[in-house]
Parts: structure tokens; sequence; C-alpha cells
């Protein structure tokens, strides 16, 4: 899953990313809002978490302009401000939800797995496909109640498949979802991982799940 967070306080910035990156979330920062907006038309985001006290503009200023531009990227408002005309404020103009400052890490994982849920219409956390099952709050995969481990980049990307399971997805989006903007990878590295799932998930199994439909790119999907 792939991450913005848009914090002012660079140390807060890293400190935040660094630890959505050990929960093996994909995690860009950056700093202002025209930055921030920048990176919403370069690439596609499962959530942003937006601060409200931006440098340049209005935290509901950025959210503004998604929204007038019809980006439905689930957004998870930050502030220190927690009167009940700024939460209201801040739904009322299209976030998903609010959290207040300070506040436990765990809660903010809550809330984003949350977002994440009404995105895909889901009310649990785990997908499922066939035998397959992939929990998405304790990062563990299971075939037929065996379970797999997988690296944290084989887990990314089978992940990002189930979610979006049973459409074609590019070996650019995948690559857009599982790497930050500035990484230099090469385009096989796709390629690589998708071998090694296979090996994984299918290569002990008469049902495979994850196809190639070639010239456009893998999908994860159930042919019984």
């Amino acid at each position: 899953m792939r991450i913005l967070v848009v914090e002012d306080e660079t140390e807060a910035a890293k400190g935040l990313s660094e630890r959505l990156k050990n929960e093996n979330y994909n995690v860009d920062s950056c700093h202002t809002g025209a930055t921030a907006l920048e990176y919403l038309n370069y690439a596609a985001y499962d959530a942003m978490l937006l601060d409200l006290d931006l440098p340049d503009m209005d935290g509901m200023q950025v959210l503004a302009d998604i929204r007038t531009k019809g980006m439905q990227v689930p957004v998870l408002l930050l502030s220190a401000k927690g009167d009940t005309q700024t939460i209201v404020e801040g739904l009322d103009g299209g976030a998903d939800d609010f959290l207040v400052r300070p506040f436990a890490f765990p809660e903010l994982l809550a809330r984003l797995r949350l977002i994440l849920r009404k995105q895909v219409n889901v009310r649990e956390n785990v997908y499922r496909c066939d035998g397959l099952e992939v929990d998405t709050s304790n990062r563990a995969v299971f075939r037929d109640g065996e379970e797999i481990q997988l690296s944290p980049r084989e887990y990314a990307i089978l992940e990002y498949l189930i979610r979006n399971q049973g459409i074609v997805m590019t070996r650019q989006q995948i690559m857009d979802n599982i790497y930050n903007v500035n990484d230099d990878v090469s385009s096989n590295v796709v390629d690589v991982y998708i071998r090694l799932l296979r090996k994984k998930i299918d290569a002990r199994y008469e049902n495979k799940l994850i196809h190639t439909i070639r010239g456009m790119g893998y999908v994860v999907k159930n042919n019984k």
C-alpha cells in the first residue's frame, strides 16, 4: 500500500514515515501543500496523511483542491486542533477521518486501516481468493490454512494484487505502488518478484491464482 505523508515538520515526517515503513507500507513524504499536489498528480496513492498546518497553504486548501479535481484518495487529517468546528469542517470538506495530536501510533494505524477498508468496501482486514488469505492487520499470508512466509516486497505486491482482485495491474502500476518516487529500479524487478510469489503461492496447487495477461500485466483471480 502506498501512503503519502504531508507534514511540515521534517523530523516528525521522517519519524512517521519510518514507522509506517516498518509496518510494510510504501511511503512518500513531503512538507508543503504544493509539493503534495505535485506528488498526487505524479502517482496513485492508497491513502494520504495530511497535516492541516502547512507553511504554504492550509491543509483544507489541499483537500479542497484534490476533491475538486475528482481525486478520491482517502485522507486522514492530522492536527493539534481538536475543537468540534475544526473536525466538522475537515470531515465536511472531504476528509475520511480526523486524528488529533498527540496520538498513539497504534491508533493512527487503526484509523488508516479503516479508511483503506472503506475504499474497497470491505468490513474486515482479510482478503480471500480461493484458499488464499491475506491478513493485512498482521501482514500474514495463508493458503489452505498453511502460513506462507514472504519478504516485505513479495508481501507488498501480493497485497496490492489481491486488493485489486480480478483487475489486471500493469507492471508500472505495481512498481508505483511498492517503490518510492525517487527509487531507481529496473522494470523487470516486478517479473522477478512475481516468479518468487508463484513458487510460494501457486507451485503446490492445481488452481493457480497469479496470472500473467500478455502485453498487459498481472492479476490475482480464481479461475475455478
